[in-house]
Protein backbone atom coordinates (compact mmCIF):
# COMPACT_ATOMS: atom_id res chain seq x y z
CA UNK A 1 0.00 0.00 0.00
CA UNK A 2 1.53 3.55 -0.67
CA UNK A 3 2.02 5.47 2.29
CA UNK A 4 0.59 9.21 2.36
CA UNK A 5 3.96 10.61 2.48
CA UNK A 6 4.33 9.22 -1.02
CA UNK A 7 0.98 9.93 -1.94
CA UNK A 8 1.14 13.81 -0.96
CA UNK A 9 4.57 13.67 -2.67
CA UNK A 10 3.28 12.93 -5.63
CA UNK A 11 0.63 15.47 -5.57
CA UNK A 12 2.69 18.27 -4.45
CA UNK A 13 5.44 17.51 -7.35
CA UNK A 14 2.51 17.50 -9.55
CA UNK A 15 1.17 20.87 -8.62
CA UNK A 16 4.85 22.27 -8.82
CA UNK A 17 5.42 21.12 -12.51
CA UNK A 18 2.09 22.77 -13.71
CA UNK A 19 2.47 25.83 -12.87
CA UNK A 20 3.09 27.81 -16.11
CA UNK A 21 5.37 30.23 -14.73
CA UNK A 22 7.95 27.89 -14.00
CA UNK A 23 8.15 30.29 -10.68
CA UNK A 24 8.64 29.11 -7.04
CA UNK A 25 5.80 27.65 -5.49
CA UNK A 26 5.67 28.10 -1.99
CA UNK A 27 4.66 25.23 0.54
CA UNK A 28 1.37 27.42 2.17
CA UNK A 29 0.33 27.28 -1.57
CA UNK A 30 0.60 23.69 -2.17
CA UNK A 31 -0.39 22.69 1.10
CA UNK A 32 -3.67 24.97 0.81
CA UNK A 33 -4.48 23.78 -2.89
CA UNK A 34 -3.49 19.67 -2.32
CA UNK A 35 -5.20 19.23 1.33
CA UNK A 36 -1.68 18.85 2.95
CA UNK A 37 -0.41 19.48 6.16
CA UNK A 38 2.13 22.09 6.35
CA UNK A 39 4.40 20.57 8.67
CA UNK A 40 4.16 16.83 6.65
CA UNK A 41 4.49 18.33 3.48
CA UNK A 42 8.11 20.40 4.56
CA UNK A 43 9.26 17.39 5.27
CA UNK A 44 8.40 15.60 1.81
CA UNK A 45 9.40 18.35 -0.27
CA UNK A 46 12.83 18.99 1.62
CA UNK A 47 13.15 14.57 0.61
CA UNK A 48 12.65 15.54 -3.02
CA UNK A 49 15.04 18.73 -2.89
CA UNK A 50 18.20 16.41 -1.31
CA UNK A 51 16.93 13.92 -4.15
CA UNK A 52 17.96 16.70 -6.63
CA UNK A 53 14.58 16.62 -7.88
CA UNK A 54 13.66 19.95 -6.54
CA UNK A 55 15.18 23.47 -5.58
CA UNK A 56 14.32 25.99 -3.40
CA UNK A 57 14.60 29.85 -3.15
CA UNK A 58 14.42 31.35 0.39
CA UNK A 59 12.95 34.64 0.83
CA UNK A 60 10.07 36.77 -1.26
CA UNK A 61 9.06 35.08 -3.52
CA UNK A 62 10.50 32.10 -2.82
CA UNK A 63 9.65 28.31 -2.27
CA UNK A 64 10.04 25.03 -4.74
CA UNK A 65 10.71 24.91 -7.94
CA UNK A 66 11.49 21.49 -10.30
CA UNK A 67 15.38 21.07 -11.07
CA UNK A 68 14.41 18.74 -13.96
CA UNK A 69 12.17 18.72 -16.99
CA UNK A 70 8.94 16.95 -16.05
CA UNK A 71 9.56 14.55 -19.09
CA UNK A 72 12.77 13.56 -17.27
CA UNK A 73 11.10 12.55 -13.97
CA UNK A 74 10.44 8.68 -13.94
CA UNK A 75 7.74 7.59 -11.17
CA UNK A 76 9.90 4.40 -9.80
CA UNK A 77 12.39 7.16 -9.06
CA UNK A 78 10.36 9.35 -7.31
CA UNK A 79 8.92 6.56 -5.51
CA UNK A 80 11.93 5.08 -4.23
CA UNK A 81 12.99 8.49 -2.38
CA UNK A 82 9.60 8.70 -0.87
CA UNK A 83 8.73 5.15 -0.41
CA UNK A 84 12.06 3.00 -0.56
CA UNK A 85 11.55 -0.01 -2.26
CA UNK A 86 9.34 -0.80 -4.86
CA UNK A 87 9.23 -4.61 -4.33
CA UNK A 88 6.33 -6.13 -1.62
CA UNK A 89 9.25 -8.40 -0.29
CA UNK A 90 12.57 -7.35 0.84
CA UNK A 91 13.72 -11.45 -1.19
CA UNK A 92 12.37 -9.84 -4.17
CA UNK A 93 13.89 -6.06 -4.35
CA UNK A 94 16.36 -5.47 -7.01
CA UNK A 95 17.98 -2.04 -5.07
CA UNK A 96 16.95 -3.46 -1.53
CA UNK A 97 17.54 -6.99 -1.41
CA UNK A 98 17.32 -8.61 1.97
CA UNK A 99 17.11 -12.84 1.92
CA UNK A 100 13.98 -13.91 3.95
CA UNK A 101 14.09 -15.15 7.67
CA UNK A 102 11.60 -18.02 7.03
CA UNK A 103 12.75 -19.09 3.39
CA UNK A 104 15.76 -22.10 2.58
CA UNK A 105 15.29 -21.63 -1.00
CA UNK A 106 14.05 -19.00 -3.15
CA UNK A 107 13.58 -20.74 -6.26
CA UNK A 108 11.17 -23.24 -4.61
CA UNK A 109 9.04 -20.13 -3.08
CA UNK A 110 5.90 -19.55 -4.41
CA UNK A 111 5.14 -16.20 -2.68
CA UNK A 112 8.93 -15.23 -4.57
CA UNK A 113 7.72 -15.81 -7.53
CA UNK A 114 4.52 -14.20 -7.68
CA UNK A 115 6.35 -11.36 -5.68
CA UNK A 116 8.80 -10.95 -8.83
CA UNK A 117 6.17 -10.85 -11.31
CA UNK A 118 4.35 -8.16 -9.22
CA UNK A 119 7.63 -6.24 -8.90
CA UNK A 120 8.20 -6.40 -12.61
CA UNK A 121 5.24 -5.50 -13.74
CA UNK A 122 5.29 -2.23 -10.96
CA UNK A 123 8.31 -1.11 -12.35
CA UNK A 124 6.81 -1.43 -16.52
CA UNK A 125 4.44 1.15 -15.00
CA UNK A 126 6.45 3.17 -13.16
CA UNK A 127 9.66 3.24 -15.49
CA UNK A 128 7.25 4.54 -18.33
CA UNK A 129 5.04 7.46 -16.31
CA UNK A 130 6.86 10.35 -15.83
CA UNK A 131 5.72 13.45 -13.86
CA UNK A 132 4.91 15.05 -17.51
CA UNK A 133 2.70 12.09 -17.73
CA UNK A 134 0.68 13.30 -14.35
CA UNK A 135 0.48 16.68 -15.19
CA UNK A 136 -1.07 16.23 -18.65
CA UNK A 137 -3.46 13.78 -16.87
CA UNK A 138 -4.42 15.92 -14.12
CA UNK A 139 -5.77 19.28 -16.99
Amino acid sequence: MLSKRTKYGLKAITFIARQEDEQPVQIATISKSENISHKFLESILLSLRKAGFLGSKKGKGGGYYLLKDPKEVKMSDVIRILEGPIAMLPCVSLNFYEKCDDCPDETKCSVHSLMIEVRDSTLEVLRNKTLADLVKDTQ
